[in-house]
């Protein structure tokens, strides 16, 4: 819980600086890696509460990262994808996470790297909730 702490604290900080608020880098990653996208399946790869995206992508499409589209006539179901100021945010905020997973690994040789992300992994789903495992 430290180590996680500490890392969070320091991504936050970075994003923070550059006009990001809490939640708001994670939606950007996943935008990012999985392209376009309905709030639901945001919610389920950030692990968060489909009301907290909905209230993270107000404020991102407010500040023009996101664009929110109805697709196939469906009124009730919205897709969201990157503007060019959104694609812009989210290569930073990749820049923020590898500096962070490397000063987080400095110490660490390639095999324990290794290893730590396979056991994080194990862990992780050992306590995901069953519909998580998957993403």
């Amino acid at each position: 819980m430290k180590a996680h702490t500490q890392l969070n604290r320091r991504i936050m900080a970075d994003a923070a600086a550059l006009g990001l608020s809490p939640g708001q880098p994670k939606v950007l990653e996943c935008l990012a890696e999985c392209g376009e996208c309905n709030q639901k399946a945001i919610a389920r790869y950030c692990e968060i509460e489909q009301a907290t995206v909905g209230s993270i992508l107000l404020r991102m499409e407010r500040d023009g990262l996101v664009r929110r589209v109805q697709k196939d006539g469906n009124r009730r179901a919205l897709y969201v994808s990157l503007t060019p100021r959104g694609l812009q945010m989210a290569a930073q905020v990749q820049r923020i996470f590898q500096q962070a997973d490397a000063r987080a690994a400095a110490e660490l040789s390639v095999e324990e790297c290794l290893e730590l992300q396979r056991l994080l992994q194990r862990v992780y789903d050992a306590v995901a909730e069953p519909e998580r495992k998957s993403f």
